[in-house]
């Protein structure tokens, strides 16, 4: 890969960041309409940043321009724990912002559940009278598309992603080491503890 290359894939990770944390935007989104900005139409496959550097310049984003970013993360996190502690008959495991510590302003707290039926889930809430609407997001294998879940916990935006059962052994045998994509209540508890 070019100079040039390397140069333009930092500023589209740098240029995705913002519009994560200003945006709103997810991943993919924010992805694509910064590589169509710094590239005015279609980018080079080369010079697209993968997740771990958008997560990288979202870290320098938010180190700079977010000076409450450690205490969303950690009304997030504590929030997140409350919540699993609820669901934990669905085996909850915690991802994305609120696991990575990198919450931006309108970032969701994000669940991966496992149920034999992801109907469960949904008369779950609904017992409690927890509104919710249903879309889908991708498998974290990427083969698929699963049910998820938006509603709000504690007056903060939730994302619940609904896998079956079977799934959940590939899920954690994924989330071993410091790098895992996600853990269980126990391993966010540990990271909360470290933030502190």
């Amino acid at each position: 890969m070019s100079r040039a290359d390397v140069d333009l894939r930092r500023e589209i990770a740098a240029m995705a960041a913002r519009l994560i944390a200003d945006g709103g935007l997810d991943y993919g989104n924010a992805k694509t309409r910064a590589a169509q900005a710094s590239c005015g139409g279609r980018a080079p496959r080369a010079v697209i940043p993968n997740n771990d550097e958008i997560d990288a310049a979202l870290r320098e984003h938010l180190e700079l321009f977010d000076e409450h970013h450690d205490e969303r993360v950690s009304t997030l996190r504590s929030t997140a724990l409350a919540l699993m502690e609820q669901l934990e008959e669905f085996r909850p495991l915690a991802t994305g912002a609120v696991w990575k510590g990198l919450a931006a302003e309108h970032a969701p707290i994000h669940l991966q559940l496992f149920a034999d039926n992801a109907k469960e889930v949904e008369y779950w809430l609904l017992n409690r009278q927890i509104d919710f609407d249903v879309s889908t997001i991708e498998h974290f294998r990427g083969r698929c598309e699963v049910p998820a879940l938006t509603l709000y916990w504690q007056d903060q935006p939730v994302l619940l992603s609904l896998y079956d059962a079977d799934d959940l052994r590939g899920a954690l045998r994924a989330a071993r080491g410091d790098d895992a994509p996600r853990g269980n209540r126990r391993a966010l508890e540990l990271r909360s503890a470290q933030q502190r």
